[in-house]
């Protein structure tokens, strides 16, 4: 049974399936089932919760979703996920603590997709390496990550030791993920990367605000560089309102392969491939 967690649990075979699979549903040509996918997600969640339900529905799954508090209960996870089974074919999670879609998984009752912990945010991450492996070889991409060590770090940690990507993160001393290539020199990061992607700065503000991309920073990358921050973002706060309105900026619609990508894993999860 497949489950997506963590990346580093997946292999290249997995994510290339996927990533034809996300062609496929982009072409309108993906598989389709008759099912149901119960959902977890929180109230404040936008594009993860909105791609996942829509893409659910497109390819024959009806959503039913709880608010992740649903999972909180003093039942153990395993009788959840057992009991789930007999009406459900997937579980989709969003919920704090990665713990939490680890006890679902290990029933191996039904598939179980991670739509973000505090600990990583894998579909969120995919999608981006999808989004650019039609525009770059992204393993000849270099790629750089503004912020402190976070769940969005870590996807992208799990995501360059997956697809061999050259990564590295630029952060104050002592706020780079473990074992992270890492340089607490942004002028000079910026530089020679092609692809420069952020995550908000949640408690670390102060110690971030010298790494802030503005409009200056991208006009001495390379030529072609492409931004693309992590969504939420806030104008002022990862990076300048200019910045954010400049050519870099790969705009709203890079994150329109959500939609494939979730509906991908959904189906490589569930054996469609």
């Amino acid at each position: 049974m497949r489950h997506l967690i963590r990346l580093d649990d997946w292999t290249a075979a997995d994510a290339a399936a996927v990533f034809a699979l996300a062609d496929a549903y982009r072409a309108g040509t993906g598989p389709r089932t008759d099912g149901a996918a119960v959902m977890f997600f929180p109230a404040s969640s936008l594009r993860t919760r909105v791609s996942f339900e829509r893409g659910a529905q497109q390819m024959g799954l009806q959503p039913i979703v709880f608010p992740p508090e649903t999972l909180d209960k003093p039942e153990a996870l395993a009788d959840v996920a057992t009991y789930l089974a007999q009406w459900a074919d997937v579980v989709v999670a969003r919920h704090p603590d990665i713990a939490v879609l680890d006890g679902l998984a290990a029933a191996s009752a039904l598939p179980v997709v991670n739509a973000m912990t505090d600990v990583n945010h894998p579909c969120e991450v995919l999608a981006d390496v999808y989004a650019l492996s039609h525009e770059v070889d992204v393993r000849r991409t270099r790629f750089l990550f503004v912020g402190a060590e976070g769940n969005i770090a870590r996807a992208w940690h799990e995501a360059a030791a997956l697809f061999g990507l050259d990564l590295v993160q630029c952060a104050p001393a002592g706020l780079a993920a473990p074992g992270a290539r890492w340089t607490e020199d942004l002028a000079t990061a910026v530089r020679s990367a092609d692809v420069i992607v952020t995550d908000g700065p949640g408690r670390h503000a102060e110690a971030l605000a010298g790494h802030r991309i503005t409009e200056e920073l991208l006009a001495t990358a390379p030529e072609g560089v492409r931004f693309a921050p992590c969504p939420p973002f806030v104008r002022g706060r990862e990076a300048t309102a200019g910045a954010l309105a400049g050519p870099a900026f790969v705009g709203h619609a890079f994150k329109r392969s959500l939609l494939p990508v979730q509906q991908a894993v959904l189906a490589h999860c569930l054996g469609l491939g």
